[in-house]
């Protein structure tokens, strides 16, 4: 004779599994996982996103001289936490030509991460035709903006300089 309380334990495992089956898996079905961006700084006193999506020189100046600024400020580059984050007209920042290449190596060497938009690059190419090369220090990631919000929930402050 069977047991009245195996099907409720056979479906409670099965409602269990049903749960966690949903909760890993529905990630990577919405799309793309985050990419994995070095430079953990565990004595860092402040995270700090910049975001640049105007392609202006004066735009591209500024940005680089708040983060240059947020170093000195901090003590170092061991105490704060810097991404550049460049989409829309502000990719033009991490263009292989960029006219900033000194400044984006030297910021770079002192751990600040330069991230850059895919969707923008691939933008740009479908309506130029031309793909730009990028900066080698250019971290990719699929969507810049939704970069920034990832970002906002692990405790980064966002700034538009």
């Amino acid at each position: 004779m069977m047991n009245p309380e195996t099907p409720r334990i056979t479906r409670c495992h099965q409602i269990v599994l049903a749960w966690f089956l949903c909760l890993f898996t529905l990630p990577l079905l919405a799309g793309e996982a985050p990419a994995e961006i070095p430079g953990d700084k565990p004595f860092a006193e402040a995270r700090v996103a910049l975001q640049l999506s105007d392609g202006g020189t004066d735009y591209q100046t500024r940005v680089l001289s708040v983060a240059n600024n947020l170093i000195k400020h901090y003590g170092g580059p061991d105490f704060v936490d810097i991404e550049i984050v460049a989409f829309g007209p502000g990719l033009a920042l991490l263009f292989a030509d960029n006219e900033n290449l000194e400044r984006i190596s030297s910021l770079a060497a002192n751990g600040v991460r330069f991230i850059g938009c895919m969707n923008t690059l691939e933008t740009i190419e479908r309506t130029t035709g031309k793909r730009p090369e990028l900066n080698p220090v250019t971290i990719p990631v699929r969507t810049g903006v939704a970069h920034l919000v990832e970002r906002a929930s692990q405790g980064f402050v966002i700034i538009r300089p």
